[in-house]
């Protein structure tokens, strides 16, 4: 990997990469010495000029995501070394299994690949670059993940490009497959279409609290809000919930719904699809559910939104307190990165005030072992869920 320049940290502002924090930031910086652009490999330095690591470039608040720390220059087999590792830790936790095929490969700085997020759905990888330099790279991370995979005798028949640019195209890397392409999950099936879905295709972060709240559904009528795929509706119908509503805003959504509960074969009669905003369809819906899940997307993706998106959480919450039965059950998340696991909490709180009800914490959700993170790099830890006892 050819390096393209050199970084120096001022005094004092090298602590967090001595740390194995892996982001520098701009107003850390003393000294740029070379000419590197944006997603070009440099050097990180203390401001007594020691190597601290090696990185990806780019201009901008993060200027510097450290992806080998020390002072050995990176060589092409880093991604292969870091990827074999990401891939063995699925295997060794039991992430993958015979009734589980799809899981998270890579989750960025949590797997040391800051930037870099790679999704496995059966046979096929698909890559998202969230940073210039795993954007210039994704040919080697092709080839990286191709090695990984023969090595472990695992079969790899595509890897796919998903751009979250408008300046790049997605485009397969690898081979081909077609779409929408049926994984499972704890033995149930989806469809996941990466080409044209959400993300990379499904919300593969959801998959143990999906799995928790199949085992509390039988015999409950369960409201599943912002359902996109149905996920979570697939999985309260084979808990053996009496009824399921899935409610999205998105006729596109609903019917991902629709196709996916028929894949797996269940009664019509138990589940209803409403193309629907969620707060307008709780407004009327006082006592009809025992139990409703709540897992919008995220309400701020910067700090500038945090104080809408908490008075969105506070909204939404407060109002499935005021519908569900006596001895109910929520299940409530927040994706928000920029809103932390205490203020959630503290904004569940303020809902119940607002809704009069007494309520109980159950449980405490976050993101399963296939969304690491690292204890180096709190920020990775993004998915917030409570389960909620409303008496």
């Amino acid at each position: 990997m050819k390096v393209q320049g050199t970084i120096t940290l001022k005094q004092g502002r090298d602590h967090s990469a001595k740390r194995f924090h892996p982001w520098i930031f701009s107003g850390a910086i003393q000294q740029t010495l070379g000419d590197p652009k944006d997603g070009d490999w440099v050097e990180v330095q203390d401001a007594k000029k020691t190597t601290l690591g090696f990185g990806h470039y780019q201009k901008g608040s993060i200027t510097v995501r450290i992806i080998t720390f020390g002072t050995g220059a990176p060589t092409e087999s880093i991604y292969i070394d870091k990827i074999g590792r990401a891939l063995d830790q699925r295997l060794e936790t039991c992430v993958a299994s015979e009734f589980t095929n799809a899981y998270r490969l890579v989750h960025g700085e949590g797997d040391g690949l800051p930037g870099l997020i790679i999704d496995l759905y059966h046979d096929v990888a698909i890559v998202q670059a969230h940073s210039f330099g795993m954007q210039n790279d994704r040919k080697l991370i092709a080839e990286a993940l191709q090695k990984v995979f023969d090595i472990r005798s695992i079969k790899l028949s595509a890897v796919y490009n998903k751009s979250i640019s408008e300046k790049s195209e997605s485009e397969y890397l690898l081979g081909m497959a077609a779409v929408p392409h049926i994984v499972a999950e704890h033995g149930n099936k989806f469809y996941v279409d990466w080409e044209e879905g959400q993300k990379t295709g499904f919300f593969l972060d959801q998959r143990e609290n999906r799995k928790l709240l199949g085992e509390m559904a039988k015999a409950k009528t369960v409201l599943n809000t912002f359902c996109y795929t149905g996920g979570f509706s697939v999985y309260a119908l084979q808990g053996g919930a009496k009824l399921v509503h899935s409610v999205d805003a998105s006729e596109k959504a609903i019917s991902l719904t629709r196709k996916n509960l028929d894949l797996n074969g269940f009664d019509p009669n138990q589940h209803e699809c409403f193309a629907s905003d969620t707060f307008d369809f709780l407004k009327d819906k006082k006592d009809v559910y025992d139990l409703i899940i709540l897992d919008p997307p995220a309400f701020a993706k910067h700090k500038d939104a945090r104080h809408q998106a908490i008075k969105g959480y506070q909204r939404l919450n407060a109002e499935a307190m005021r519908a569900i039965r006596s001895g109910g059950v929520i299940f409530t998340f927040s994706c928000s990165q920029v809103v932390d696991s205490q203020l959630f909490y503290d904004t569940i709180v303020s809902s119940a005030i607002q809704a009069g009800r007494q309520v109980k914490v159950l449980h405490h959700l976050s993101q399963p072992a296939d969304h690491p993170v690292s204890l180096f790099h709190r920020e990775g830890e993004y998915l917030k869920g409570l389960v909620l006892y409303v008496e």
